[in-house]
């Protein structure tokens, strides 16, 4: 869901306050049904159906990577175990530290207005992330303004090797910027708030009966309910 905010989906939607290194059932079930290989010691999957674009698509973004800057193609490579698109409620990417991956939005990958520069930096993105939590520095509420300013500074170090980055450069900018002023976009509630109506949109792109529709908002009604009734009695 794009906020009119924010100049940029935000991303990184893993609301955690200790890494989890086990992954779930689901995630597992879903890695299985992935078509995928390995570059460089790094898996590249996929869920999607033949004939993959998305999958080539990110294929295409890392030798990009590669390419206009080893060092942090090395950094990509060496912290993450794997890049993995796929539908995800509310971002355009995440950094899921469960299966210490990239996870990018399938619909992101595959919009003509993504360019291989967008999905590059946002690999690097997520990639910055995946380090920082490998120091010690995990993405609880009261840090993710600070963490997200820090991977988008990488960013902008890997677009600076990329001749005809500006204006991307320049919206990563105003990113910044914007984070530095709406700490309070950061927090669990809107997290949760985004996610949920992430949930909705998803269930919509892949034209679920309506009934399921309207059961799936029903209970996202029933907690944000109970979540503003904890919030009145503290």
């Amino acid at each position: 869901m794009q906020h009119s905010e924010s100049p940029r989906k935000p991303r990184g939607l893993v609301v955690v306050s200790q890494p989890d290194r086990k992954p779930s059932r689901i995630d597992r079930l879903n890695l299985w049904l992935s078509k995928g290989s390995t570059i460089d010691g790094l898996w590249v999957g996929t869920r999607e159906s033949k004939a993959y674009p998305g999958l080539r698509r990110v294929e295409e973004a890392l030798q990009f990577i590669k390419y206009h800057d080893p060092l942090n193609y090395d950094r990509v490579t060496s912290n993450l175990d794997r890049v993995w698109v796929d539908l995800i409620p509310g971002s355009l990417a995440h950094y899921r530290s469960s299966l210490n991956a990239c996870v990018i939005d399938e619909r992101f990958v595959l919009d003509q207005a993504t360019t291989v520069e967008r999905i590059a930096s946002t690999i690097v993105h997520e990639a910055t992330h995946a380090r920082l939590e490998a120091w010690g520095i995990v993405y609880v509420e009261q840090d993710r303004s600070r963490i997200e300013r820090i991977c988008m500074r990488r960013e902008l170090n890997f677009l600076a090797r990329v001749s005809a980055s500006d204006s991307l450069q320049a919206e990563i900018g105003r990113t910044i910027e914007w984070y530095d002023n709406n700490h309070n976009q950061f927090s669990d509630t809107i997290f949760q708030d985004r996610e949920e109506q992430g949930a909705v949109e998803t269930l919509r792109h892949l034209s679920v009966p309506n009934w399921v529709l309207r059961l799936v908002l029903w209970v996202i009604w029933r907690r944000r309910m109970r979540r503003f009734t904890v919030q009145a009695m503290k």
